[in-house]
């Protein structure tokens, strides 16, 4: 029996042995890559990272690879199925709220706190206040004191202008008093004279002789000069007679007026 088990392991076909491995290793395939499959995930491609050299860096020589060493296929092993995933348990979502409820937490604002003014502030106020009202009461105060000033300005003006209007009444009286007073005197002079005039007769016309008497304080007679001839010496003989005869020629009494007699101009006329 045994002698024709061993006669029959002698006549096996050729090209068994190699068939019967290279099914086993299709089969040792197979299962990898049902293993191996179930968990293959694709990953994107990394970025690539490039740096610049300025100069090329020195080449490193690397080591030979070490010979490969085939080692001889061990028979596979029992492969065991791998257990099945627990499921992850889903949770339902909360439902989505209205978006009335959410626009009105969006746009509900926010009450708005009144700050109480502190009492610093108050002071402050009635501070800015009463200066206020002080600076209110200076303007009106200055501005009541420029009215015055100008009232009093313009009363002082119209004073003075009726003490110029007086003065000058005055002045204008005077000096017509003066005039009529130097007048008066110049008459009684020229009447004092002619009282004293012999008259020449039967003169013909009414013949003028003019003088310049020059008097001294007091009426007294210093130089008597024919001015302008009447034409006949006799009338202008007997006037300068009646010059000399009647000093002292009377003045006004007041001095001042002297000057005004000082150098006396006396026209006398023949019918007069």
């Amino acid at each position: 029996m045994s002698a024709m088990a061993w006669r029959d392991s002698s006549h096996i076909e050729p090209g068994r042995v190699p068939a019967g491995i290279l099914a086993v290793l299709v089969h040792i395939i197979f299962f990898v890559f049902m293993i191996f499959g179930l968990n293959w995930k694709t990953y994107p491609p990394e970025g690539m990272v490039v740096d610049l050299w300025s100069s090329l860096p020195q080449p490193v020589i690397k080591a030979a690879p070490a010979p490969l060493v085939l080692q001889p296929v061990q028979p596979p092993a029992e492969v065991k199925p791998l257990p099945p995933r627990p499921e992850t348990p889903q949770v339902p979502l909360p439902p989505p709220k209205p978006d009335i409820a959410l626009k009105e937490k969006v746009e509900k604002p926010k009450p708005v706190e009144k700050k109480q003014p502190v009492q610093k502030d108050l002071k402050e106020q009635k501070e800015k206040e009463r200066k206020e009202k002080e600076l209110k009461a200076q303007k009106e105060k200055e501005l009541k004191d420029q009215q015055a000033r100008v009232a009093a300005e313009v009363e002082q003006l119209q004073r003075e202008q009726q003490e110029a209007n007086a003065k000058a009444q005055a002045l204008a009286a005077a000096q017509s008093r003066l005039a009529n007073e130097i007048d008066e005197y110049k008459a009684k002079i020229l009447a004092k004279i002619k009282r004293n005039i012999v008259m020449p007769p039967d003169l013909p016309g009414n013949p003028v002789a003019e003088f310049d008497i020059t008097l001294l304080p007091g009426g007294d007679i210093l130089d008597v000069k024919l001015r302008r001839s009447s034409g006949f010496a006799v009338f202008d003989n007997a006037v300068e007679r009646a010059i000399f005869l009647s000093r002292p020629l009377p003045l006004p009494p007041d001095p001042t007026l002297f000057p005004k007699f000082r150098n006396l101009n006396l026209k006398v006329h023949y019918h007069e």
